[in-house]
């Protein structure tokens, strides 16, 4: 867990679609309403796990940047 609450899942190194591939494996695991936040470094996840949770009903709560300057996918488990 980050210092936010969330749940990490950390993709660094795993090319597409492994980090999709990861978070629909690791959210069922996760109460409703839970935030998880994908770290991965693949230039298609910006792109992959938006279009996933728009596909699968979950809410997709926006990008960051991680403290290694690697890009976050924030994503809220609806159900």
């Amino acid at each position: 867990m980050n210092d936010t609450g969330a749940v990490e899942l950390d993709c660094r190194g795993l090319r597409c679609p492994l980090p999709v591939i990861e978070l629909a494996r690791r959210l069922p695991d996760l109460p409703l309403g839970a935030m998880i936040v994908v770290v991965a470094d693949d230039r298609a996840a910006r792109v992959d796990i938006p279009a996933w949770c728009r596909m699968r009903g979950q809410e997709y709560a926006g990008e960051s940047i991680a403290a290694d300057g690697t890009p976050t996918y924030a994503v809220r488990r609806l159900s």
